[in-house]
């Protein structure tokens, strides 16, 4: 008689401990509170007060050098030009040189070769830089000063705000209204309570006009630039808790 009940004993002993352990992660799981998240932007659009220029030369030549020298011809007139606009030390850059082969053009009804193989007939150099131009006024006459100079590529020109710190704080305004709207509005349509802020992030940036324009064109008065305006966007990710 003895065994038996030994043998009972140690058969529930294990259902017992286990019980209050269920119990506590159920409890745990019932005390997290519901969250609502939302993401708002707020834009603030403001007259721009600088334009980057990218322009630049490209060169061709039997060898390497000869494109090189060619180009760099070509650049010092351009660099004279940007002194002349008053563009100097940190308003300008050189953001791209290169010096590649020009390869002979592939017959369509032959086979592709091996790049080892292509006929080189010369080599392209290629100097890009970019200038800052704060006097938005005389951007056409920068422009136009630049072409004429030497440079026969212009990437493009893009505006932007020196010191949009003001607007960007009128942006995180609207943007954390719209939040708020939009949480008024859920808790009284799906008739929950706001307990309180979890967590509020931002991202922001701007959507910037850009103008672009071929190069080498006749121009007889300068070349025409509407810079219109940059609009500076900022993005709020808010939770709150939240209880039916």
């Amino acid at each position: 008689m003895l065994r038996p009940l030994l043998l009972a004993t140690a058969l529930v002993l294990p259902g017992a401990m286990a019980a209050p352990a269920f119990a506590q992660s159920a409890q745990t799981e019932a005390s997290e509170p519901a969250t609502l998240s939302l993401t708002a932007s707020g834009e603030v659009s403001i007259a721009p007060d600088m334009a980057v220029v990218t322009a630049g030369a490209v060169t061709r030549g039997e060898t390497a050098a000869e494109a090189l020298r060619a180009n760099s011809r070509l650049m010092n007139e351009v660099f004279a030009a940007l002194d002349e606009a008053g563009i100097t030390g940190n308003d300008r850059q050189t953001s791209n040189l290169s010096v590649n082969p020009v390869y002979a053009s592939q017959d369509p009804n032959r086979s592709r070769p091996q790049s080892s193989d292509r006929e080189i007939v010369g080599y392209e150099a290629r100097n890009t830089v970019t200038a800052v131009v704060r006097d938005l006024d005389s951007l056409g006459q920068t422009i136009d000063a630049l072409v004429d100079s030497g440079a026969n590529e212009l990437q493009g020109v893009s505006f932007s705000a020196e010191d949009p710190a003001e607007a960007r704080n009128e942006a995180r305004r609207r943007a954390v209204a719209k939040l708020n709207e939009l949480r008024d509005l859920y808790a009284d349509a799906a008739g929950f309570t706001v307990l309180g802020l979890q967590s509020i992030s931002e991202s922001g940036g701007y959507s910037e006009p850009m103008m672009m324009r071929s190069a080498g064109m006749a121009m007889d008065e300068s070349t025409p630039v509407a810079a219109g305006e940059v609009t500076v966007r900022v993005t709020v990710n808010a939770s709150w808790r939240i209880d039916d």
